[in-house]
């Protein structure tokens, strides 16, 4: 067996553990049927993945599952991706494709902060600067990214915005959004606009920002909204895919 024929294998055994989200164990005859390999060959290179940690067997079941070396390596790369590296060539395609502008933004406290951008090459056209600051209440991708915050944490961020009387009702708002996976905003911050905005997502499940599609409303039609609408929310979740997000 070359030591590429071993590795391809190994990783057969790997790819097999991590299949099944609802099972963790697996018999040496099942790996042996799901990876097409000889019971002996498959032992064979168990035992190596478990003597690097890759693999851990059940001493009393003598089943076998995916050894926590794996999550070391993969926290470790987590640990290295550079957001904006990841996010800017997602926000250029969906920008190209819809032919708007395109912003990415995060919380930061009571507001968010415009971190990146790509400009619609419409001589008409919605323009939010780099490091402009929102207060989290206003605008899609604000609203988008409290609705998918921990409801107390949200709560307390609207509440000193808005006051305890319109709270209820602003959480309610939130709890659609967060239902829908997406939200749109109608010239809250400047006539004539609109802007529709999903979330983004890092490895912890954790909400770290939007994505979101800025849209002079003078001709807007609904068919357009909708299409808009789907394109964010598709490229907001490959974004949060590449970002670790399971």
């Amino acid at each position: 067996m070359t030591v590429i024929q071993s590795f391809d294998r190994a990783m057969a055994i790997a790819t097999a553990l991590a299949s099944d989200e609802h099972r963790k164990w697996w018999t040496i005859n099942d790996l042996a049927k799901e990876c097409q390999l000889p019971v002996s060959t498959i032992y064979r290179l168990l035992y190596t993945l478990m003597k690097h940690g890759l693999v851990e067997q059940d001493a009393a079941t003598k089943q076998y599952t995916l050894g926590i070396k794996w999550m070391e390596f993969g926290l470790r790369v987590l640990d290295r991706i550079d957001y904006r590296k990841v996010i800017k060539p997602m926000i250029e395609e969906l920008a190209r494709e819809v032919e708007e502008s395109v912003y990415f933004s995060q919380p930061s406290g009571l507001e968010s902060i415009v971190i990146d951008r790509v400009d619609s090459q419409h001589n008409i056209r919605i323009y939010d600067q780099l490091g402009l600051r929102i207060p989290m209440h206003i605008g899609a991708a604000n609203k988008v990214v409290l609705a998918h915050m921990p409801a107390e944490e949200a709560r307390q961020i609207v509440l000193q915005l808005v006051g305890e009387e319109e709270t209820p009702a602003f959480m309610e708002k939130l709890a659609e959004i967060r239902k829908v996976g997406y939200a749109v905003s109608f010239a809250e911050r400047t006539e004539n606009t609109a802007s529709v905005a999903a979330p983004v997502f890092d490895y912890t499940q954790k909400v770290i920002g939007a994505l979101s599609i800025g849209i002079v409303t003078f001709d807007l039609k609904e068919e357009r909204l909708n299409y808009l609408i789907e394109r964010v929310k598709d490229v907001a979740r490959k974004t949060s895919q590449r970002l670790g997000k399971m």
